[in-house]
C-alpha cells in the first residue's frame, strides 16, 4: 500500500526528451564546426595546391631556363675550348718563333764575338811583328789598348778571360824598360876599336923571374976570379928557362898570321852582333857576343887591362840586350784562341 496516495510519479518522458535535444544540438554544432573546419582545410588545401601548381610551373620554367642556360654554357664552353685550342696553337707558334729568334740572336752575337776575337788576334799578331821589326813597344801598346776598349764596349761575359789577359799583358809592357839600341851600338863599336889593342897570350911580355935568395948574396972579396964567371953563366942559363901555367896551349902556339885572323874574326863577330841588333835578332846578337867573349878568354892575355875592358864591355852589352827582348803575348793569344774555340 502506498503511504502517499495523493502524490503522482514524475513524467520520465519529458525528462528523457530534454537531454536528447541537447545532445542533438551539440552534435549539430559539432557537425557544423567540423564542416566549417573541413571547408577551411579544403580552402587551405586548394591554396596549397594552387601554390604547388604555381611553384611547379615556376620550377618547370626555371628548369627550362636552366636547360637553356646549360646549353648556352655548354656552347660557350665548346667555343672557349675551341678558342683555347686556337690560342694554344698560336702560343706554340709564337714560342717556336721566339726560340728561333733567340737562336738567331745568339748565332749573330756569337758570330759578332768570333769576328771581334779574330780581329783582335790579327791586330795583336801584326803589332807584335811591327815591334820585332822596329824594336818599339808602341805598336803593341796601341793594339792592346784598342783591344781593351773594344772588349769593354762589347761587354760579353764569355770574353772576360780575354779582357783580363789583355790587361795583364798591357801592365807588363808598361813596366818593361825600353831597349837602348844606340847605347848598344856604341858599345859594340868600342869593342871593334878595342880588338886592335888586344894583347894575345903568345904576345905577352916575359916576366922576369924573381932572383933566388942564394943568388942575391954578394961575392966575397977573397973569392976566386973564376967564381964570378960561373955565377954569371948560371944566371944566364936560368934566364933561358921560364916556367908558367898555360890553360890553353893552342893560344901560345899561334903564329903572327894566325893572330891576325883571330883578331879579324873577333871584329867580324862584333859587326855581326851589330847587324843582329839592327835587324832585331837579339838571340843571334847575344850568341855572337858570347863567341867573342869565349875567343877573348881563350886567346887573349888574361893579365892585360885591354882584355878585362873587352870582357866587361861584352858582359854589359849582353845584359843590356836581354832587357830589350820583344815581349810575347802568349797569355792574350791563348785566351783569344780559347774564346774562338767556344770553350
Amino acid at each position: 500500500m502506498n503511504p502517499h496516495p495523493d502524490t503522482a510519479p514524475p513524467d520520465t518522458s519529458v525528462a528523457q526528451a530534454q537531454p536528447r535535444s541537447w545532445t542533438v544540438w551539440v552534435a549539430l554544432g559539432v557537425a557544423v564546426l567540423a564542416l566549417f573546419a573541413a571547408l577551411m582545410v579544403w580552402q587551405k588545401l586548394s591554396r596549397v595546391q594552387e601554390q604547388l601548381a604555381r611553384q611547379s610551373a615556376d620550377a618547370g620554367q626555371q628548369s627550362l631556363e636552366a636547360k637553356a642556360w646549360a646549353k648556352q654554357a655548354q656552347d660557350t664552353v665548346k667555343d672557349s675550348a675551341a678558342r683555347l685550342g686556337l690560342v694554344e696553337t698560336r702560343l706554340g707558334e709564337v714560342a717556336l718563333q721566339r726560340s728561333q729568334l733567340e737562336e738567331l740572336i745568339q748565332s749573330l752575337s756569337r758570330s759578332r764575338d768570333e769576328n771581334l776575337v779574330v780581329d783582335i788576334e790579327a791586330a795583336l799578331r801584326m803589332a807584335q811583328q811591327q815591334t820585332q821589326l822596329t824594336g818599339s813597344l808602341e805598336p803593341l801598346l796601341a793594339a792592346l789598348k784598342s783591344a781593351q776598349q773594344r772588349m769593354q764596349r762589347a761587354a760579353q761575359p764569355r770574353l772576360a778571360p780575354v779582357q783580363r789577359a789583355i790587361e795583364k799583358d798591357l801592365e807588363r809592357l808598361r813596366s818593361q824598360p825600353p831597349l837602348d839600341l844606340p847605347g848598344l851600338l856604341i858599345r859594340l863599336d868600342e869593342g871593334v876599336a878595342l880588338a886592335d889593342a888586344l894583347v894575345f897570350a903568345s904576345q905577352a911580355p916575359v916576366v922576369a923571374a924573381a932572383p933566388r935568395s942564394g943568388a942575391a948574396e954578394p961575392l966575397s972579396p977573397h973569392a976566386p976570379w973564376w967564381g964570378a964567371g960561373f955565377r954569371q953563366l948560371g944566371e944566364q942559363l936560368l934566364g933561358l928557362v921560364r916556367i908558367s901555367r898555360i890553360d890553353a896551349p893552342e893560344a901560345m902556339l899561334l903564329s903572327p898570321e894566325q893572330l891576325y885572323f883571330v883578331r879579324e874574326n873577333i871584329k867580324l863577330k862584333l859587326l855581326n852582333a851589330r847587324l843582329g841588333l839592327l835587324a832585331r835578332q837579339l838571340e843571334a846578337a847575344r850568341a855572337d857576343m858570347a863567341g867573342v867573349a869565349a875567343a877573348v878568354r881563350r886567346y887573349a892575355d888574361a893579365s892585360s887591362r885591354k882584355t878585362g875592358q873587352m870582357l866587361q864591355l861584352l858582359e854589359q852589352a849582353q845584359q843590356q840586350s836581354k832587357t830589350g827582348e820583344v815581349p810575347r803575348l802568349d797569355a792574350s793569344l791563348a785566351a783569344l784562341a780559347t774564346a774562338a774555340a767556344g770553350r
